[in-house]
């Protein structure tokens, strides 16, 4: 499934850049339908992108995904509306998204960044930052950190 859609996009995306926009589409559409996971091939994917779980993920056609970035299954990197240009996000290198995760808008993930699950994302996030919440707020690394300690404590 993921690699499939993740091979389609591949394809299409070589169609698109290459100005075959229609038959892109197709490919695209094809993938969609069996794969459940729509990546519009305008969308710009680094290296070694990993997709866990990918069904009801959705790539925008103006998103950007760094290299070495992973989404869970239901992660939308979508647009707010129908405004021109670029409306999706971006993402740096490194980023991490969770189940249910939406990232909205032409905002910016920076490297090394988390988005908890189910989390819903509408401004830029600086480096090294974790996302929680709707909306999302961010929370140092070392904060994070210092959590993840204070549970393994309580255990």
């Amino acid at each position: 499934g993921i690699n499939a859609e993740y091979g389609g996009y591949r394809v299409a995306h070589l169609f698109w850049i290459s100005g075959f926009h229609f038959i892109a589409r197709i490919i695209s559409t094809y993938f969609r339908v069996i794969c459940a996971i729509d990546i519009h091939p305008a969308a710009r994917i680094g290296k070694r992108f990993f997709i866990d779980h990918g069904i009801g993920v959705v790539i925008g056609e103006t998103a950007v995904v760094g290299d070495d970035c992973t989404l869970y299954q239901g992660v939308t990197l979508g647009g707010t509306g129908k405004q021109l240009g670029k409306r999706h996000p971006t993402l740096g290198k490194h980023v991490f998204v969770g189940c249910g995760a939406k990232v909205l808008g032409s905002i910016r993930l920076s490297d090394n960044c988390k988005v908890g699950a189910g989390s819903v994302v509408v401004k830029d996030v600086p480096q090294g930052f974790t996302v929680i919440g709707i909306p999302g707020r961010c929370i140092p690394v070392s904060y994070t950190h210092l959590r993840a300690h204070e549970t393994k404590a309580n255990l």
